[in-house]
């Protein structure tokens, strides 16, 4: 028997060995004994980080669905597969069965077919979090199209950016969504988003806040009545282990947004995996991750990893500040959740209204707290730990990627001790190694460098959508026969990791990667302004905030800065959404820049994060003056 589920430290070691040692003995055997396949692989694995090539359980045939529904309907037919929590805690949960869930899968899975959707088009799911969004993306797999969800948080011009980048041929969506005590105009965003989508053909419309709505003749359709009339049988469409599963989107530090294509088989046995051990799951848990399906900690940590192993997955509609910031505890009280995965960002929100909203409710039913999206500082990971956790629920820091699939670093519960702000050990089967500027690997502890994997894991992504050279370029270029992960990272004494943050122009927002670029491509759109440039500074909710500095085409006195700022973060929130908005904007008379004209971002960052007293040498810069005067204008 392989060791599917890892009970403690010394054990954690053995299968860690046995898994960087026979990586395909071990990946094989794992997927064998847990998963259906309706044929075998003739190759575990074969990869060429050269290329780049990443081939998982090649040549085996399999549809994920039947992993994550039908192969539960013999045993827990009747078990709560997804717990739907509504935004207005006054609204009644919805518990959708493992049998309710294959049917409304089968339904939606018709609806599309009789769209003329098939195996390999593409879908995009722009849907909030209702139990809908599960299913849309399911039923894509059910019958082989391809997913690809975008936030609803996003705005017109990035839902459209995304619909033509993988040229999807259908938009699912709903009239709008509930956030707190506010209500969005999701179709609306569609409508706009569509003018500029000319492969769109069919628009299906979800009812969630039954607000009144355009529909477009020929193109739209209300959802629910399709449903009605649709089978509750649909046979799973044969898909090869590679066969692209699903399209998602991360922001890049270089212009448009990534499409990062993830296959099936491998991220199927990888999200399985680690959801078992990571969270130490058992049988009767009911699990929370409060993320968003439209990130990929949703798509592997809501949907695939848990229905994978027969779990009870939750699936939150609100905020959690609604109706008070007491509603997550609330949450957990109200379904005995048993694992609890959650952002730094809201932690320290959450933190910040003191401990009276935890002690009201019944936390004792937690087992496992987890955070993901960015590296946890200390103070929210004692405030976690002691008042949310009491001291014994074990906190998984845990680092990955929209491009790794899985969670790769992480202490398994129960087995890893944990320490405050490092992710610890890599997950069975991952080798990581540190880089120093040479491109050289860095051995030992009680180092530091950029963090890279030296070879392959099943839930990889496999390119970029549509651009392959970007994919190369991006990931394995910078050091030979390495994917390099655009993070720093260092190894203490026992060789725990700590993520140290990127090293690119990409910052972390509440969680969110938001790259530099696209955001200064959108300000420099406004008429008054000649040129931008966006810095990350820390921030006690967010973790990081954006700090802009904007150069303006005349000196700008006459103008009146305050509704110049107003007018630069509307620009932000129209062509990327809110999430992007700048908290800080200082208007300069210029930029530092090297003599080839490269912005100097080292030196904004600092005067951004107050951190004047080593800017380092300014001598080598085209214009040394210019610092002086941003400093002396700082915001």
């Amino acid at each position: 028997m392989s060791n599917y589920h890892i009970k403690h430290l010394e054990e954690y070691y053995q299968v860690y060995r046995k898994s960087v040692r026979e990586p395909e003995k071990f990946w094989g055997e794992i997927a064998e004994e847990h998963f259906l396949w309706r044929k075998s692989w003739n190759k575990v694995l074969e990869w060429d980080f050269n290329k780049p090539e990443i081939k998982w359980f090649e040549g085996a045939k399999l549809n994920i669905t039947e992993n994550c529904i039908d192969k539960h309907l013999y045993r827990t037919p009747n078990k709560t597969a997804i717990l739907f929590e509504p935004n207005d805690p006054n609204e009644a949960a919805e518990h959708i069965t493992y049998k309710q869930l294959s049917e409304r899968v089968n339904q939606f899975a018709n609806v599309l077919k009789a769209n003329n959707v098939g195996k390999g088009d593409r879908v995009c799911i722009y849907v909030p979090m209702i139990p809908e969004l599960a299913i849309a993306t399911l039923a894509c797999a059910r019958i082989g199209a391809i997913h690809s969800v975008v936030f609803a948080g996003f705005s017109s011009t990035a839902l459209a950016t995304r619909i033509n980048d993988s040229d999807c041929k259908i938009v699912i969506t709903s009239d709008g969504s509930y956030r707190g005590a506010k209500t969005i105009d999701l179709k609306g965003i569609v409508d706009e988003a569509l003018e500029n989508c000319a492969g769109v053909e069919t628009v299906l419309v979800a009812k969630r806040i039954n607000s009144d709505i355009n529909m477009k003749q020929g193109r739209d359709k209300l959802l629910q009545p399709l449903l009605d009339k649709a089978s509750k049988e649909c046979i799973a469409e044969t898909m090869d282990a590679e066969d692209l599963l699903f399209i998602l989107y991360t922001s890049g530090s270089t212009g448009k947004p990534k499409g990062m294509v993830h296959t099936t088989a491998g991220y199927m046995v990888y999200t399985a995996y680690t959801f078992k051990n990571a969270f130490q799951y058992k049988e009767n848990d009911v699990y929370w991750c409060t993320a968003d399906i439209g990130w990929i900690t949703g798509h592997s940590y809501i949907v695939y990893g848990p229905l994978a192993n027969g779990a009870t997955t939750v699936m939150f509609e609100g905020v959690p500040s609604y109706p008070d910031f007491g509603r997550f505890w609330e949450i957990v009280e109200k379904h005995k959740i048993n694992q609890f995965y959650t952002a730094p960002t809201a932690i320290r929100a959450l933190a910040k209204h003191g401990t009276e909203l935890v002690d009201k409710y019944d936390l004792s039913s937690l087992k496992v707290l987890g955070s993901v999206g960015e590296p946890i500082n200390e103070e929210a990971w004692h405030w976690y730990n002691d008042n949310v956790g009491k001291k014994k629920s074990p906190i998984i820091d845990t680092w990955w990627q929209t491009e790794t699939g899985g969670i790769m670093i992480t202490p398994i519960p129960y087995v890893t001790p944990t320490k405050p702000t490092y992710a610890t050990l890599p997950f069975i089967g991952i080798q990581p190694a540190l880089m120093d500027e040479n491109g050289e690997e860095i051995k030992g502890n009680q180092v530091d460098g950029r963090l890279c994997i030296k070879f392959p894991w099943p839930s990889m992504a496999r390119t970029i959508w549509g651009n392959h050279e970007r994919y190369k370029e991006t990931y394995f270029s910078a050091y030979e026969n390495m994917y390099f992960t655009g993070d720093g990272a260092l190894r203490d004494e026992v060789g725990y990791y700590r993520i140290t943050g990127r090293v690119d122009d990409v910052i972390i927002v509440s969680g969110h990667n938001l790259g530099t670029a696209p955001i200064e491509d959108a300000i420099n759109e406004h008429p008054a302004v000649a040129e931008s440039a966006i810095v990350g500074f820390p921030h006690d909710i967010k973790g990081s905030a954006l700090y802009g500095y904007v150069i303006l085409k005349d000196s700008g006195e006459n103008r009146n800065q305050d509704n110049l700022r107003k007018e630069i973060n509307q620009i932000i929130t129209e062509h990327i959404g809110p999430i992007a908005k700048l908290d800080k904007i200082q208007f300069s008379e210029g930029l530092p820049k090297t003599r080839s004209g490269k912005i100097m971002r080292r030196i904004l960052r600092k005067i951004a994060s107050n951190e004047m007293d080593n800017l380092g040498d300014t001598s080598t810069l085209l214009n040394p003056e210019v610092v002086q005067n941003i400093i002396d204008s700082r915001l």
